[in-house]
């Protein structure tokens, strides 16, 4: 009973569309009408500006740490944490109040590896920003931290069950960027 609690309200904390509820209560805009149409952090700074796209991206950031101490308080073991995390994640990213159809996931798995992996998420972040600024593309940076993540994790030696994490979020950020691979190949991806 107690994993059935930790998964169902993980994943309803991931569910919670903060760019979709803020950006309309704060800014009077849905996000789903501009922009790449995305609720996340990056569409709310094209769209909104920067304040709304550092609002959501904390806001989401937060669902995903959020997730892992669930886990934490609940079981207080590893994969608990995962489990926590990764059920905030998916929420995110098929949250059940928008019908599935979420954001892609990098602010809140940065939250859970944040929680999970301190010294991994500040390489990551780091590499992130480095790509942003240099290629204009948050896209680029998204995709790269996301499959840089279980390298470090592997050269880390943190446990195997954040590793098989770090993986799979990897995977997951990756599909969930291929329109955004697919228009980088076209030259049409819109840079920021």
């Amino acid at each position: 009973m107690d994993w059935l609690l930790l998964i169902v309200a993980a994943y309803v904390v991931g569910s919670i569309p903060t760019g979709l509820i803020f950006g309309k209560l704060i800014w009077k805009k849905d996000l789903r009408r501009f922009g790449s149409k995305n609720i996340g952090a990056t569409n709310a700074w094209r769209v909104i500006g920067k304040k709304a796209g550092l609002l959501i991206f904390v806001l989401d950031f937060l669902k995903g740490q959020i997730g892992v101490l669930i886990g934490c308080c609940l079981f207080a073991t590893p994969g608990a944490m995962v489990v926590g995390g990764l059920f905030a994640m998916l929420g995110h990213i098929f949250p059940l109040f928008l019908g599935f159809k979420g954001g892609k996931g990098v602010a809140t798995g940065l939250g859970v590896i944040s929680t999970l992996m301190p010294k991994v998420t500040a390489i990551v972040v780091i590499v992130w920003l480095a790509l942003v600024l240099l290629t204009r593309y948050v896209s680029v940076g998204s995709i790269v931290a996301a499959l840089l993540t279980p390298i470090l994790a592997a050269l880390f030696k943190v446990p195997a069950v954040f590793f098989a994490f770090a993986l799979a979020a990897a995977v997951v950020i990756v599909w969930r960027h291929r329109e955004n691979i697919a228009r980088l190949r076209a030259g049409r991806e819109n840079k920021f």
